[in-house]
């Protein structure tokens, strides 16, 4: 760290003192030197959060980066693509809504190297839960301390009584407190979610409005939930998140203001970007070359590989290659990686508006399957125009946790007749164009399946994974555990080349009585 950097190192605020606001991640990097020798070559598979924090953090360190995706474009999972409108308009359609929590440092880190304002991100107010007959309930405004905020919310919601609390199972309830990443796990992984919160023994009601929003993160039925993951996502997204439940939307598509500044700053450290072509196999040799074979024939030889697909394309990889089967225990860890069951993404173009005192989005609970309703025009651009030339509305509805096989058009009519039962100025509103996908590629997080996970470190050295599904020694979920990951994996990599890493940052690793109990801070992969 240079001088100019420890003279503008910012106090550590009072919650930083006591060690409940963002930690720096010991022992994430260990090299010296500021940049790898010339030549050094590593292969990126894999363009979405994962791949592109890997690539950014080896290339500004002057390796040779080959980035490999798929589809034509960046952004995996986060991507977004063109779709065409019954006049000849485009427009790019996103199949998530992507909410960019306050706390999710690591990837601001990387959003900082294509946007350093964060000028492109607008704050939405409230993280609510719309329930039956148009009841709501609420994350703002409670304080970010645990337990002050659980106690916040118990005492604000109607769906608790003195009474209930009094009931509550002290144990199942002392769990969520002193989360651990490694007692926590190893105490509950093995029992599911639904276990777990049945014991917990609140009214069917508050379980419903203030748990269903953190199972379906997961993207699963709480049956197929680790009850250990369940709590842990509790931790890093409410009772240990020093930020509060507060996140940031994209005022334009993520292929606007995301995805293309990213190519560009790729490009502009020296990335070469081979788009469009699939990786097929892994070679590597007795001292440990690397060889990457892709679909077009090509072979890209290379002292290192960062894996950063979805699962689906990481089993198959890895099965069409022989050299990774070399360690049956990494095999059979890649093999036993499962998917969460699948999710339905519905944009709806309407004729008419929504009432101007709609929230941007809200996460639904007890209305059948759907669990969230996104207002785009209320914050994304392209969305917005679109509703002012029409009069009308561009909203995204969201199911997960479908049932295997279920019919497709089955869950589209049923969010559409909840949308209209719930936001009664839609009615009888016209749907003027429709995009509907099904998919089914989000990491599965079941009971029993933490002790086999992968970590970011494989037993071949050069070879380093990441993504969403890697085990992580800090509690983290979703796009911060893909960013996480990814700077980790490249981390790992210039190790061996004792090139100075990227820092990693956590929120704090444990539950505040956990903290109490325990001294510390989460460790490097």
């Amino acid at each position: 760290m240079t001088g100019d950097r420890l003279a503008l190192a910012p106090r550590p605020s009072l919650a930083e003192r006591l060690g409940l606001g963002r930690r720096e991640v010991r022992g994430a990097f260990r090299g010296t030197r500021e940049r790898a020798e010339p030549g050094t070559r590593v292969a990126v598979i894999g363009g979405g959060i994962a791949g592109t924090s890997a690539a950014c953090v080896l290339a500004e360190r002057g390796v040779e980066v080959v980035l490999v995706e798929k589809e034509p474009f960046l952004g995996g999972r986060l991507a977004a693509w063109s779709e065409r409108l019954p006049d000849g308009q485009h427009f790019m359609m996103e199949r998530a809504f992507p909410a960019f929590h306050r706390h999710y440092y690591n990837l601001r880190a990387i959003l900082r190297r294509i946007d350093p304002e964060l000028a492109s991100l607008e704050a939405l107010p409230d993280y609510p839960i719309l329930g039956p007959d148009g009841t709501t309930d609420s994350f703002a405004g409670l304080p970010t301390t645990a337990p002050l905020n659980l106690i916040s919310l118990f005492r604000r919601t109607p769906w608790l009584t003195l009474n209930d609390l009094r009931k509550i199972d002290g144990e199942s309830f002392r769990a969520m407190l002193t989360f651990d990443p490694i007692r926590s796990y190893g105490e509950l992984d093995d029992r599911s979610a639904r276990d777990w919160l049945d014991r917990l023994a609140l009214p069917p009601r508050a379980r419903e409005m203030l748990f269903r929003v953190f199972s379906r993160s997961v993207f699963n039925r709480e049956e197929a939930i680790s009850a250990a993951e369940m709590i842990s996502r509790l931790h890093f997204y409410f009772l240990g998140n020093p930020e509060g439940l507060r996140f940031d939307v994209l005022e334009e598509p993520t292929s606007d203001v995301l995805w293309k500044p990213m190519e560009r700053y790729l490009a502009r450290h020296g990335v070469e970007l081979r788009m469009g072509v699939s990786a097929t196999k892994i070679e590597r040799d007795k001292i440990g070359a690397t060889r990457v074979h892709l679909e077009d024939g090509s072979i890209i030889a290379c002292d290192g590989a960062v894996l950063a697909t979805c699962v689906p394309a990481l089993r198959e990889l890895v099965a069409r290659s022989p050299d990774l089967h070399e360690s049956a225990e990494f095999a059979r860890s890649i093999d036993s990686l499962t998917t969460s069951a699948p999710f339905a993404v519905l944009r709806l173009f309407l004729d008419r508006p929504a009432s101007p005192d709609r929230l941007p989005h809200v996460n639904v609970a007890g209305l059948g399957a759907l669990d969230q309703i996104t207002i785009f025009d209320r914050f994304e651009g392209e969305s917005r125009r679109w509703a002012r030339r029409h009069g009308g509305t561009v909203i995204q509805l969201q199911a997960v946790a479908l049932a295997e096989g279920r019919e497709e058009r089955a869950v589209r009519n049923e969010m559409v007749s909840t949308l209209r039962a719930v936001y009664a100025e839609l009615s009888d509103a016209n749907v003027l164009h429709e995009v509907m996908m099904v998919r089914q590629d989000q990491p599965g997080f079941a009971p029993g399946s933490h002790a086999t996970r992968p970590r970011v470190v494989t037993p071949y050295g050069n070879l380093v994974l990441a993504g969403d599904y890697v085990k992580l020694p800090f509690p983290t979920a979703l796009m911060e555990r893909a960013a996480a990951s990814g700077l980790l994996a490249a981390n790992q990599l210039l190790d061996r080349w004792d090139v100075r890493g990227e820092p990693v940052w956590s929120i704090p690793p444990r539950g505040f009585i956990a903290s109490m109990r325990f001294a510390g801070s989460p460790g490097a992969t």
